[in-house]
């Protein structure tokens, strides 16, 4: 059942192509890697691998500690005579100081080192990778959305051509010069033009979302 010539369709939304539009070429300008949450977890792995090669450099350095006391003590033949008037206290004290080299564990520890530097080169690799794949994620995204925008307003133009000649077919059958095929033709012509208008508004929205998660926004 063909739709009704007095109806008109009618977006309840506020979705238009200009606010489709908006904030994506800021976003491009303004794009840094920390704000994809992947990156993020890369980073943070690269930190781990910097921070092991340094907890085993510093494991090879000497460490020096200082213990120490100190005590009273006194000497009694019995208990209640150690706080009488007679009773003398001592003070008792002494320090230590322990030094340790680690000399044994030198060649596990530097070992251990080279296996942190060269999972260090590797995590480095890996977050030069995703870099890239990220660069390609955003410029297939942004293209896409570019493509997107083409066709929406192409569809856009169609709409409006459609609305112009259903119009022009409509006053000439009020006024006895047109049939009643061309206004159904011309009805139909534009309800096909409203249809891949609001196709492609969605296909816009959708390569916008890609575009936003692509930057780390979504």
């Amino acid at each position: 059942m063909g739709m009704p010539i007095k109806d008109q369709l009618i977006l309840t939304d506020d979705l238009t192509d200009e606010n489709i539009r908006e904030g994506v070429l800021e976003e491009s300008a303004n794009f840094n890697y920390n704000q994809r949450r992947d990156f993020q977890a890369a980073s943070l792995g690269l930190k781990l691998n910097e921070y092991d090669i340094q907890r085993y450099k510093r494991s090879k350095i000497p460490t020096l500690m200082l213990n120490g006391y100190w005590n009273q003590m006194t000497q009694a033949n019995q208990f209640g005579n150690m706080y009488g008037s007679g009773s003398y206290w001592f003070p008792v004290s002494a320090l230590t100081l322990k030094l340790n080299i680690p000399i044994f564990n030198g060649f596990a520890t530097n070992s251990r080192i080279q296996q942190a530097r060269i999972k260090l080169r590797q995590t480095e690799n890996q977050v030069e990778a995703l870099k890239l794949q990220i660069d390609q994620q955003r410029d297939s995204s942004i293209n896409t959305f570019r493509t997107a925008i083409t066709d929406m307003d192409y569809q856009k133009q169609n709409m409006a051509l459609a609305e112009r000649v259903y119009q022009q077919t409509k006053k000439k059958f009020e006024v006895g010069t047109g049939s009643q095929l061309e206004i159904e033709n011309a009805r139909v012509q534009l309800q096909s033009a409203q249809t891949n208008y609001f196709n492609s508004l969605y296909n816009a929205v959708s390569a916008k979302i890609d575009f936003l998660k692509a930057s780390g926004k979504l």
